[in-house]
């Protein structure tokens, strides 16, 4: 499903991301929870990127005319609705970390409150899962632009 040309590291994380936001998509913690331990052990720098990437077009599209703090609260809202009826220890506060740190607002790593290794990708997925039902569209796109963004960043050289 995914180009054979990226390195394996991209395909894992764009697999792991692909699984774990269908099975937020349609509830289904069992799936989700192997999806979401599958992101933890890849190269955490790397996956919140790829998530925070997602997140940032996702939400531009969502929001062609620019985003409001009462969009950002709707969406936080939204997600934490649909999350709380299937997670069972949804913590709000990590949705917010999510949100905040896609739009460049916040810094994970300089959050007080120290988040477990498997809290940020699992959340960015549930976050993702709600954006792109908002969508109405299927995430392997979304994925896809994200590790092409990431990969072409990565090869540009500083002069």
């Amino acid at each position: 499903m995914w180009p054979t040309e990226w390195p394996s590291a991209a395909r894992e994380i764009a697999d792991a991301t692909d699984v774990a936001v269908a099975a937020a998509r349609t509830a289904e913690p069992e799936p989700f929870a192997e999806a979401s331990a599958r992101l933890a052990a890849l190269d955490q720098e790397q996956v919140t990127v790829v998530h925070a990437s997602i997140v940032r077009e996702l939400l531009e599209e969502l929001h062609p005319d620019g985003l409001t703090g009462d969009d950002v609260q709707a969406v936080l809202e939204r997600c934490a609705r649909s999350a709380a009826s299937w997670v069972t220890d949804l913590d709000v506060s990590v949705l917010v970390v999510v949100l905040t740190g896609a739009l460049g607002l916040t810094d994970p790593d300089e959050d007080p409150r120290p988040l477990a290794r498997a809290d940020l990708p699992r959340y960015a997925t549930l976050v993702i899962a709600d954006l792109l039902a908002a969508a109405d569209a299927p995430g392997s796109g979304y994925i896809r632009r994200a590790i092409g963004e990431v990969a072409r960043a990565q090869t540009v050289e500083m002069p």
